[in-house]
């Protein structure tokens, strides 16, 4: 039975969501439908933000962040070392860390220069990355969900383009897009001041966290109609 361990790494996760829920999301569910899925998911999410209620933000943030793996599997887009390029330990747009694009009042990005002695090797070593380059001190919980909400939108419309024209550049872009995202969810967790990795383990530690089975034998009803 497949379980998420500790210090595991990004693509550690996207391996574990295949051997898991690879072959049923195949079975069951096309891209678009994974789309929508995190876009569910997210959105409740955010309204767990508007009621204070730091749980169903944590769990729903988890779920659509977990169907962003899931797609991404689907595109067979193994995402870590694209997120390490677009971020490598300082701003994508500013090139600074922590960020310092209101301060420098940048117009236009920057190229950055990477050092790979910084890169985060565990999930838990990106999220506080991103807590040092975007300091959770800065903004609120409401401000990070709005920039998740934003980047949920170029996400989805970056995936919709490549599907409806399978261009190299359009697929380049939901590479963009995905590694913004990502970032973004790490942004919601740092100000929940949630440990992501943490959550994941104690939720993974059996196969699927609803039916414990590797691969998932979860219902397809049980899964469009799950709620949190």
């Amino acid at each position: 039975m497949a379980a998420l361990k500790p210090y595991s790494s990004l693509t550690d996760y996207q391996r574990f969501a295949n051997e898991v829920y690879g072959a049923s999301n195949r079975r069951h569910f096309t891209v678009d439908e994974m789309l929508t899925n995190i876009v569910r998911f997210a959105m409740r999410g955010l309204k767990g933000i508007r009621k204070g209620d730091s749980e169903k933000v944590r769990t729903n943030m988890t779920i659509a962040l977990s169907w962003t793996m899931s797609l991404l599997n689907q595109l067979d887009l193994t995402i870590e070392q694209h997120v390490w390029e677009r971020f490598p330990y300082v701003c994508s747009y500013c090139g600074s860390c922590p960020c310092a694009c209101k301060a420098k009042k940048v117009k236009k990005r920057v190229i950055v220069k990477v050092n790979p002695r910084l890169r985060p090797r565990t999930l838990h070593d990106l999220q506080v990355m991103f807590n040092e380059i975007y300091p959770a001190s800065t903004r609120t919980l409401e401000h990070a969900g709005i920039h998740l909400a934003e980047e949920v939108g170029e996400f989805s419309e970056a995936v919709m383009a490549f599907r409806g024209n399978h261009t190299e550049s359009e697929f380049d872009n939901v590479i963009l897009e995905a590694s913004d995202l990502f970032s973004c969810f790490m942004g919601v967790f740092n100000s929940l001041e949630v440990d992501y990795e943490k959550t994941l383990v104690a939720s993974f530690k059996n196969g699927c966290h609803a039916c414990k089975h590797t691969p998932c034998i979860c219902e397809y009803n049980y899964v469009v109609n799950f709620k949190s």
